[in-house]
């Protein structure tokens, strides 16, 4: 037994050891313009093809407010920003893809009880507004952009809090008029990942859901039919956000959860997908809205951060697969992050962080190597 602990002990220093030391580093500058609105949730894409990344924020969730795209000198640093449209919208949700085929970023807005929204890309960040998806009137909470019916094209996803959740096939031009539903009437779903849980080829849809309802694991028959659902966590949480990744490196997708008032878990997939072997990652019951993840310090694991409502944006470093974590505090106050993603903002193949705060600032942080004192 004393030889066993040795060894784990020697492993996990030398897990520690083969990681970077970082740190997030944010100021005045490194914000996506001065306003403080009802920021809801970003997405990174190279809008106008210049090579980096620029920020598309989707603003106003249950109030009319203007969404608005940052534009990236090349350094990282939003220096031009412009309106998405001149007009003001009940956003939940933008996402940045190629809808219509053409090798440009296109926008699909999802908005609270008003019609979700298509805008086209001309290539250099010109939009055109391009009609709806989904239904006028639903409580749209998040959207998932992801070729669902792998035919070659990009097809729109949406989660409807308290209304039947859709999926909106496109027709190859981006036109999404044929729905296909999902779940029931009265889900409660915020969040959505897909991926094949099955390893049958196909892509399975796994939901978070709020109000103490069960979350799901939704499998795909072939065809679009996701009548076979299989249940993970406790069955009363308060899940707001999820991501699908194969934390522990078996071959099995895990899934991450950020739940409200509880603490954050990663539930182990396996080839009987029962998710009952699990890890609490974040001990702390605070109200998680939302979670990304990809490897931060380099040494090869998927690392977590976590965005809360009124307490500190926290990341979580992943050491032995899963099973001993690193947290870290990002430095500004207990805001309201509705959204936070990771991505490479300064082209030094670091992945950096990006909030979305709700009546705040939208802060970035830039991944650095800790530089130590000598």
């Amino acid at each position: 037994m004393k030889r066993l602990f040795f060894l784990s002990l020697t492993l996990f220093f030398q897990l520690w050891a083969n990681a970077q030391e970082i740190e997030f580093v944010t100021n005045s500058r490194l914000i996506l313009g001065p306003a403080k609105d009802k920021s809801a949730s970003i997405s990174p894409g190279d809008i106008d093809g210049d090579g980096d990344l620029d920020v598309l924020v989707a603003d106003g969730r249950h109030w009319p407010q203007t969404n608005k795209i940052f534009f990236n000198n090349g350094s990282g640093i939003f220096t031009v920003s412009k309106f998405l449209e001149n007009v003001s919208e009940t956003s939940y949700a933008a996402e940045l893809a190629d809808l219509d085929g053409d090798g440009y970023l296109d926008v699909a807005v999802g908005n609270d009880m008003a019609p979700n929204k298509i805008y086209i890309n001309d290539g250099k960040g010109n939009f055109q507004k391009s009609g709806s998806f989904g239904n006028n009137n639903s409580p749209t909470r998040n959207l998932k952009t992801v070729d669902i019916d792998l035919d070659g094209d990009i097809d729109i996803l949406i989660t409807n809090r308290g209304y039947v959740n859709e999926i909106c096939l496109n027709d190859g031009y981006g036109k999404f008029e044929n729905i296909v539903n999902f779940g029931s009437s009265d889900d409660s779903t915020i969040d959505i990942d897909v991926a094949d849980m099955d390893q049958d080829g196909d892509l399975d849809l796994i939901l978070a859901n709020r109000d103490g309802q069960q979350n799901y694991v939704y499998l795909n028959d072939g065809n679009l039919n996701f009548k076979e659902r299989i249940p993970f966590g406790t069955g009363t949480d308060e899940t707001r956000s999820l991501s699908v990744k194969d934390i522990d490196q078996d071959g099995f997708l895990d899934i991450i959860t950020a739940n409200i008032g509880e603490p954050n878990v990663i539930y182990f997939g396996n080839s009987k997908l029962t998710f009952d072997r699990k890890v609490i990652f974040d001990t702390k019951k605070a109200n998680s809205f939302s979670l990304d993840t990809g490897d931060l310090d380099g040494n090869g694991m998927i690392d977590i951060v976590v965005a809360n409502s009124g307490e500190q944006n926290m990341v979580f470093l992943n050491f032995d697969k899963g099973k001993t974590w690193k947290d870290i505090s990002l430095e500004n106050g207990e805001f309201l992050t509705y959204d936070i993603i990771l991505s490479d903002l300064n082209n030094d193949n670091r992945l950096d962080i990006i909030e979305s705060n709700s009546d705040e600032i939208n802060y970035f942080y830039f991944n650095r190597e800790l530089k130590k004192n000598n």
